[in-house]
C-alpha cells in the first residue's frame, strides 16, 4: 500500500526562497502567496483598521486598487500601506467632462503593436463625444478617437471583459415639434462597439423600433449577446455575431465617410452595421427591472418575475425547458432558499439585516455587510465567510455608521476594504487596511 500523502503547507519564507531560485509555474507560486495571505488575514492578532477617509462632491469610484475622484480626474492608489495620490489631471471644461470610464488591463500572453498598448489604461468617454485612452498610472493621454458629430454617446460597458466594450448613446426623444407634426421617432439609440487591445472599432449600429419593436426601452451588450428590454417587462436576446457586417478600421479612410478618416474630428465613425430585419430571437423572458442572468452547467437563468408578489426574489430555471429545479421553492436576494416569505422593510434601521455581499475571488472569501440596528443609523459589520462551507471566519466592525437611507458600496480586495457612501449631495470614501493588533 502506498504511503498516505500528507498535506503540505508553505510559509512566506519558503515562497521567497522559491522566488529567488526561479520557478516553473508562476501561477502556482501566486496561489501559494494568496493562501499565505488568507492565513495571515484570519489570524487572531490581525484585523482591518480604518486608515483613511476622503470626501467629494462628485461620485467616487473604486477599481483594482485605485480610487477615482472628480469624474476620474483625481486618482489615489490603495496598493501601499496608506492611499496616496497617483495623479491629478488638469481641470476639464464642462463640454470635456468625463461621463463614464472603464479600466483596462492588457493581456500578458499577447504582443501588441505598440508599447503603450501594454500600459494599464482608463477608457474615458467625454461629454463632447471623444473616447480617450489614458494611462492608469500617470493620467497621460495615450490615444483619442472622435465618435460622432450626430449622436450623443454617454455610457460605457463591457461586452466581454478586457476584450470588447460598447458605448451607448442617449435615447432619442421626440421633440415637441415632432409630436405636433405627428412625426414618430423610430430610432431609439446607437451602440458603438470596440475591441480593446489594440483599440479598434467593430462598428456602430442603430437600435430601431421598426426592427426591434415599438416598446424598446433599453439595450445592453454582454458576452456577444444583444439584450433588448421592452416596456412590457420582456427581455429578448439576439446574437451580435449574426448582426455584425463589414468592419471599420480606425485611422483609415472609409467610403461611408466619403473618403474621410475613421475616428477623426469632425467626421467620427459612421454607422456601418445596418439591421434591415429583426434577427432571430435566441431567448425571451419576462422579468422585473429587465434583469436576467444566464450561467451554470447545465445552463440556467436567474430572474425576478415581474409581479409584485415576487418582488425581492430570484427564480432559477433551466434554459432548456424553463423548469425550476425544486418546485415551490424561491431563492431570496440574500441567497437563502425558502418556502414562505415574510415582507420586511429593507431600510428599517431597527432590524438586523444583510446589506451587501462581496466575493473576494482570489482569497475565496465572502464578505457580508450586516447592520445590527442597535442605534438610530445602524452600525455595520463585515462578516468574512469561507466560500466553500459558508463558515463564519471573522467579524470586522466598521467605524462609520451605516445609514440605509443613502447608497453604499463595499469592496473587499485582498488586504483592503473600501466603503463608499453617499450622504445628501456628498460622497465619502473610507479605506481599511489589514494591520497587526498590538496587545
Amino acid at each position: 500500500m502506498a504511503p498516505q500523502g500528507r498535506k503540505s503547507s508553505v510559509n512566506a519564507a519558503e515562497l521567497l526562497t522559491r522566488r529567488s531560485r526561479g520557478i516553473r509555474d508562476a501561477g502556482t507560486s501566486y496561489r501559494h502567496c494568496l493562501n499565505v495571505l488568507r492565513g495571515v488575514l484570519l489570524q487572531e492578532n490581525r484585523n482591518f483598521q480604518k486608515i483613511w477617509s476622503k470626501t467629494s462632491k462628485s461620485t467616487i469610484t473604486y477599481e483594482s486598487g485605485k480610487v477615482y475622484f472628480e469624474n476620474y480626474q483625481n486618482c489615489y492608489s490603495c496598493i501601499q500601506a496608506e492611499p496616496h495620490s497617483l495623479y491629478k489631471m488638469p481641470k476639464r471644461s464642462k463640454h470635456e467632462k468625463i461621463q463614464d470610464a472603464l479600466l483596462c488591463q492588457s493581456p500578458l500572453d499577447t504582443t501588441l503593436p505598440s508599447a503603450s498598448d501594454h500600459t494599464p489604461s482608463l477608457l474615458a468617454l467625454t461629454a463632447n463625444n471623444w473616447l480617450y485612452r489614458i494611462s492608469a498610472n500617470t493620467g497621460k493621454e495615450l490615444q483619442r478617437v472622435y465618435l460622432s458629430p450626430r449622436f450623443q454617446f454617454r455610457y460605457l460597458g463591457w461586452d466581454v471583459s478586457q476584450e470588447t466594450f460598447y458605448i451607448k448613446s442617449l435615447q432619442k426623444k421626440e421633440t415637441p415639434l415632432e409630436r405636433q407634426a405627428g412625426i414618430s421617432q423610430s430610432t431609439v439609440m446607437h451602440l458603438a462597439v470596440f475591441h480593446v487591445f489594440p483599440l479598434q472599432i467593430v462598428g456602430i449600429l442603430e437600435i430601431n423600433k421598426k426592427v426591434f419593436g415599438s416598446g424598446v426601452t433599453d439595450v445592453v451588450l454582454s458576452q456577444g449577446v444583444l439584450a433588448v428590454s421592452h416596456s412590457n417587462k420582456s427581455v429578448k436576446l439576439y446574437s451580435f455575431e449574426h448582426i455584425i457586417q463589414k468592419k471599420l478600421t480606425l485611422g483609415q479612410q472609409s467610403a461611408l465617410l466619403e473618403g474621410k478618416t475613421v475616428g477623426d474630428a469632425p467626421f467620427g465613425i459612421p454607422v456601418n452595421i445596418q439591421i434591415p430585419d429583426c434577427p432571430p430571437v435566441l431567448f425571451e423572458v419576462s422579468c422585473s427591472n429587465n434583469g436576467v442572468q444566464i450561467g451554470g452547467f447545465p445552463w440556467h437563468y436567474i430572474y425576478t418575475p415581474p409581479h409584485k408578489t415576487h418582488r425581492g426574489t430570484h427564480h432559477i430555471c433551466s434554459l432548456q425547458d424553463h423548469s425550476m429545479p425544486t418546485p415551490e421553492v424561491t431563492v431570496t436576494s440574500s441567497g437563502r432558499t425558502v418556502k414562505r416569505r415574510f415582507h420586511q422593510l429593507d431600510d428599517d434601521p431597527g432590524q438586523e439585516a444583510f446589506r451587501v455581499v462581496e466575493y473576494e475571488d482570489e482569497l475565496d472569501l465572502l464578505a457580508v455587510v450586516m447592520t445590527d440596528g442597535v442605534e438610530e443609523e445602524g452600525r455595520a459589520h463585515v462578516l468574512l465567510h469561507d466560500n466553500q462551507t459558508g463558515r463564519l471566519l471573522r467579524k470586522i466592525d466598521l467605524v462609520e455608521s451605516w445609514d440605509e437611507t443613502y447608497q453604499h458600496q463595499l469592496f473587499f480586495d485582498k488586504d483592503t476594504i473600501v466603503h463608499i457612501e453617499q450622504k445628501n449631495s456628498n460622497f465619502c470614501c473610507h479605506v481599511y487596511k489589514l494591520r497587526t493588533i498590538s496587545k
